[in-house]
């Protein structure tokens, strides 16, 4: 059956074709025609085609469903505790992942898929349609593949981060030759994305010769690449990703002159994630210096329980206005479009014809009440 959304005040498409000529492709009194699960028609409500059902939303705007392209969400526990201590002035230097891998460790599959569940229900109440969802919180052979068939019930966007740290304990080089070997072999059917914590300012983390190991360790495995980077200190990981092509490099918190340079002039999308820095109390990354320069941005929630515990991507996007020097109208472009194409994906992030039904109602008359009304449950992607 063919269904007509209509009572849409303003309508972003992401296709500068189909409306105003902005990025956001901005339509006034518009609607929508959804069939099979895909947009069938897009155009000025006064000429909607006759359709099996229809449904008013009222009044409000809509956007594509948002993306959200790193997420943590196979886990169990949370750091509530480190949170406090941050707050009262300790550094975030990634030791406090050894907590959460223990508490996953202890949960059973079904305690696991539950909680996935409703991290993803909370996602899609705040209007997150596409997740990308990684492991990294078992860092042994087979609480990874456990982590990557959870995270495959409940989207295709599955990454492998079994280079998240290196575990208490282990051998550095040890731990390197089975991320890149037995680790890989049994995880990489179970993933699309590779990714590594390269962050030398971490004695937990990942170097760049032991990152590059990991990265074309996975690609030869048929992986594509993702890079955790620059998050605590100006450091390679930006460069790394550049260089081997990779499809994002996120965090992008410190950043050089060299670095932006590099990122301008590839296809590789630089992924903020600004409610870390909320969360850690550290310098927000300069969203604006990389969109002058023409850096592809994305933006990700990076939800997890030690540096951001929260899926909003709402939130994120008040953040990126208020602290990362983004327009409203390009953070919610780097939400949806950017971060699809942060995830090599040109069916999600945008609302024209051809593309996935992923639909969000914002509740507002225009886009630019997700960053005007901060904290408000301003979005919730449509049911259809």
């Amino acid at each position: 059956m063919s269904t007509l959304l209509h009572g849409i005040t303003e309508l972003v498409t992401n296709d500068p074709g189909l409306g105003d000529g902005s990025a956001l492709g901005l339509l006034a009194d518009a609607a929508l025609v959804v069939h099979a699960g895909r947009v069938a028609w897009v155009g000025p409500a006064a000429s909607a085609p006759s359709c099996d059902g229809a449904r008013d939303l009222g009044g409000r705007a809509v956007v594509p469903g948002f993306v959200d392209p790193h997420t943590h969400l196979v886990h169990a526990g949370d750091r509530a505790a480190e949170f406090a201590a941050r707050a009262a002035g300790q550094r975030y230097d990634g030791g406090g992942i050894a907590a959460t891998v223990a508490a996953t460790a202890a949960a059973g599959d079904d305690e696991l898929r539950a909680l996935l569940a409703r991290r993803v229900a909370q996602a899609r109440a705040a209007g997150t349609t596409t997740l990308e969802v990684k492991s990294g919180y078992g860092l042994d052979v087979a609480s990874e593949v456990r982590a990557l068939r959870l995270a495959g019930e409940v989207t295709t966007e599955t990454t492998f981060l079994g280079a998240h740290v290196v575990p208490a304990g282990a051998d550095r080089d040890d731990y390197l030759d089975l991320v890149t070997g037995a680790m890989l072999t049994a995880c990489a059917p179970l993933a699309r994305w590779v990714d590594v914590f390269c962050e030398p300012a971490s004695p937990h983390a990942f170097d760049a010769d032991e990152a590059r190991a990991v990265l074309l360790a996975g690609r030869a495995a048929g992986l594509g690449l993702r890079v955790h980077g620059n998050q605590l200190a100006p450091g390679p990981g930006v460069r790394l990703a550049v260089e081997l092509g990779a499809a994002s490099v996120d965090h992008c918190t410190f950043l050089t002159g060299d670095d932006v340079a590099a990122l301008a002039g590839s296809a590789t999308v630089a992924t903020l994630l600004p409610g870390v820095e909320f969360s850690t109390r550290t310098p927000y990354p300069d969203g604006r210096r990389l969109l002058d320069a023409g850096v592809r941005l994305a933006l990700g929630s990076d939800c997890n329980p030690g540096t951001c515990a929260t899926s909003s991507v709402p939130f994120v996007i008040a953040l990126a206005v208020r602290e990362c020097g983004l327009s409203p109208a390009e953070a919610l472009h780097a939400a949806t479009a950017g971060a699809a194409a942060s995830l090599r994906r040109d069916d999600v992030g945008r609302l024209g014809v051809g593309a996935r039904a992923d639909v969000t109602v914002v509740d507002g008359p225009s886009h630019v009440h997700l960053a005007y009304r901060p904290g408000m449950p301003t979005a919730r992607a449509l049911d259809l």
